[in-house]
């Protein structure tokens, strides 16, 4: 009797998601293989977004796969489709239009969404902004290049890409900070002035212990932001970077574990057979500290679309990278590495930080293992630094030595 081809369905197609799909194809040439996404293009760079919006990179730059490419390798792409349930008994998922695609294993890759300003005001104005996709960016682009004000709501990346696009358009800009600094969990407070230095350098008005109270509409669009100190702000647009809702009610009834993610093994493996997790949506077990981590970067992403394909197809590959986010920052850069105060706030932690010249680095231990750092400025040392994070090395002499490695 014919053994039938085995069927992949992919619920998102990011950099996970494609990735994965892809790894498949090479591992199982005759597969069946679905990839499905809620927005109307294949991949897209969202790394290349904020760049995209600071208008020096091209939108054609940003796609990274049409379809046309999805059909010469034989990857069905199904676009603007919901995944409404799934159903791990009879191993099928139900979109929102009724169709049913069975399979026999499962990666969910649905990341999240952003979430939205709740505020009095906020849902009367077209130029009140997340900043997530392709469609996000090119309306905020259209109202910015008429636009003079511009107020970002949040401490967090997103926020600061929203501010950095907007100053870099010449916007003035107001950036409002519920917490004390921008990445409040991770950096520490001499980090968190250097980020505000490096932003008044640009122009921005830096506000901390602020949010937005009401926003004042005018004809349908940001007249003003009132903040909750009673403060008017003037304002043509408001960015928005509130964090994200992971995107998993779908899973509801599976049995699949969720906490902060979708929980998996070492392998990406959820608590439910044949079922998979990977990118901003998995809470994985993170072999480098022991213990489950989520890490929403596009290196991550990549490598784990990579490791759950090997292991969808049959393999039994450990998840074992050192995620990296790097990213302009204003006119300096950062780079986080590895494991942070942010997931794991039992770290030990040193910090360097020089003022004058605009720069840092704070580094996390867990014991005498380096797992993590934070850099701002100079890249020098993060090649080395990398390298003794993913050979769990440990660090022989006084911590405070690793600063200096070049």
């Amino acid at each position: 009797m014919a053994t039938r081809e085995r069927r992949y369905v992919i619920i998102g197609n990011g950099a996970a998601g494609t990735t994965c799909a892809e790894t498949l194809r090479k591992l199982d040439p005759s597969c069946e293989i679905t990839l499905l996404t809620d927005e109307p293009y294949p991949l897209y760079n969202r790394v290349a977004l904020p760049r995209y919006l600071k208008g020096v990179v091209r939108e054609e730059r940003v796609f990274m796969r049409t379809k046309e490419q999805h059909e010469e390798k034989g990857i069905r792409l199904l676009t603007g489709v919901v995944a409404e349930k799934v159903d791990a008994d009879g191993h099928t998922v139900l979109l929102q239009d009724g169709r049913e695609l069975p399979y026999d294993a499962l990666l969910v890759a649905s990341g999240g969404r952003a979430n939205k300003l709740e505020c009095p005001g906020a849902e009367c104005c077209r130029t009140v902004f997340n900043f997530q996709t392709m469609d996000d960016t090119r309306n905020i682009i259209a109202e910015a290049t008429a636009g003079k004000h511009a107020v970002v709501i949040g401490g967090g990346f997103i926020s600061y890409e929203l501010t950095d696009g907007f100053a870099e358009r010449g916007l003035h800009t107001t950036w409002l900070m519920r917490g004390p600094r921008f990445l409040r969990r991770t950096l520490d407070e001499e980090g968190g002035a250097i980020v505000d230095a490096l932003a008044r350098d640009c122009g921005v008005e830096v506000c901390h212990g602020e949010e937005a109270e009401t926003i004042i509409p005018k004809n349908g669009t940001v007249g003003r932001v009132r903040t909750t100190s009673g403060r008017e702000i003037e304002a043509d647009l408001v960015g928005v970077g509130v964090g994200l809702t992971l995107n998993v009610d779908f899973l509801e009834g599976t049995g699949v574990e969720i906490r902060k993610g979708i929980v998996t093994d070492k392998y990406l493996r959820t608590s439910v057979p044949d079922i998979y997790a990977a990118g901003d949506v998995a809470e994985f077990y993170d072999v480098a500290v022991e213990s489950y981590n989520i890490m929403g970067t596009w290196d991550n992403a990549l490598a784990q679309g990579r490791t759950v394909g090997v292991n969808m197809a049959g393999g039994s590959e450990v998840y074992h990278e050192v995620p990296t986010y790097t990213s302009t920052l204003f006119k300096s850069n950062i780079a986080v590495m590895g494991v942070t105060q942010d997931n794991r706030p039992d770290l030990e932690s040193l910090t360097r930080a020089d003022h004058d010249e605009r720069q840092y680095k704070k580094l996390f231990f867990k014991g005498d293992r380096l797992v993590g750092a934070v850099t701002i400025g100079s890249p020098r040392g993060r090649k080395r630094m990398l390298a003794l994070m993913h050979s769990g090395e440990p660090i022989e002499g006084p911590k405070e030595a690793v600063f200096d490695i070049r």
